[in-house]
């Protein structure tokens, strides 16, 4: 399975070679951190987990059997190190999955700084898409908020096995061989899953992860929403949400659901009293979704400051979620400054 190059790299690894080691590794590195995200729902756990799946493929690189694939063998090391690290974590969601809907005329909630939220990823370290037409889902769709939401309410080893099987594309007998489970034992898991799944999942499905930037229809929406943040404009923004979209703002558990009551909370809060020019948004990806870094003006208005991280869920030429990450682990990896010059209201 190895070619030579990577033989000549795995003798060397096992003489000590640590170079020839990341040689070896390396080409897996990504795909292995975007694996790791799916299972743990946090990109700084996921980066932790991949350094833990590095250190022991390296400790076990004797038992690397030449005949097989170094890939899957490096995803059996990370998906049960995921696994340990779940016995110890709590599941990472969004605010609507263990809260109930807030009201826009109560008290924002304040923020629960217990690791339980979901965190994004920037599109910039996802894997290059892997063509697979036996894969059940794609590699932009299965790194959705939504999706990502899903798998977090399985079980840790449903959930491996449904990412190893329906995403990687990994044979029941390979996804078995990885979990030290009998393939039957790997199918019943997979059929629980798949129900789960889908009971969660189905109705959030969205026309997101086939949405690319440049689509004409999607940049005209988004450039809308940007206007309608700039100017302040309550009216504007709930003309382009869906009737029962939703806004959640992790890590506070507040969220709202409905046009009426988003309205009512933006017209509060963010958009209250002279709110044109207070906001201005910049652009982005992550999760396969369109995202803006928000930045809020600070008096005398000479700047404006980094205060959150939105990304949006698309369903035909409307909004159905936007997910406002407000604290600042959740949108560091994005490499937006922390500042930003004033930007004239549209």
């Amino acid at each position: 399975m190895l070619n030579a190059p990577e033989v000549e790299n795995l003798g060397a690894a096992r003489a000590g070679d640590r170079e020839a080691f990341a040689s070896l590794t390396e080409p897996h590195r990504r795909e292995l951190l975007v694996h790791c995200y799916r299972m743990l729902g946090s990109l700084q756990d996921a980066e932790d987990l991949v350094q833990e799946t590095l250190l022991r493929a390296w400790r076990r690189l004797e038992t690397f059997q030449r005949n097989t694939s170094f890939r899957a063998w490096l995803y059996k090391i990370a998906t049960n190190a995921c696994l340990d690290a779940l016995d110890k974590r709590p599941r990472r969601v969004l605010p609507p999955v263990i809260y109930q809907a807030s009201d826009p005329q109560v008290m924002f909630e304040p923020p629960v700084t217990e690791p339980i939220w979901l965190e994004p990823i920037p599109d910039e370290l996802l894997a290059e898409p892997a063509a697979s037409l036996e894969a059940r889902y794609s590699e932009a769709e299965s790194v959705t908020l939504a999706f990502l939401v899903a798998l977090q309410i399985l079980p840790p080893r449903q959930r491996a096995v449904l990412i190893m099987h329906d995403v990687l594309d990994f044979s029941a007998k390979e996804v078995a061989e990885s979990l030290a489970l009998t393939v039957a034992a790997a199918n019943s898991a997979l059929h629980r899953a798949r129900v789960s799944l889908a009971s969660q999942y189905q109705a959030g499905r969205t026309s997101t992860s086939a949405m690319r930037p440049a689509d004409e229809s999607l940049r005209g929406l988004l450039d809308q929403y940007v206007r309608a943040w700039e100017a302040a404009d309550v009216g504007q923004l709930v003309d382009l949400l869906r009737q029962d979209a939703v806004l959640s703002m992790p890590p506070s558990p507040s969220w709202y659901r409905g046009r009426d009551a988003i309205g009512a909370f933006m017209a509060a809060r963010p958009f209250s009293g002279d709110g044109r020019g207070r906001w201005r948004l910049q652009p982005g990806r992550a999760n396969s979704q369109p995202a803006f870094d928000l930045y809020r003006r600070v008096a005398p208005a000479d700047r404006y400051d980094r205060v959150g991280l939105q990304v949006l869920t698309v369903a035909g030429d409307q909004i159905a979620e936007v997910a406002l990450f407000l604290r600042p682990a959740f949108f560091t990896p994005f490499g937006f400054s922390s500042t930003s010059p004033q930007a004239a209201p549209r």
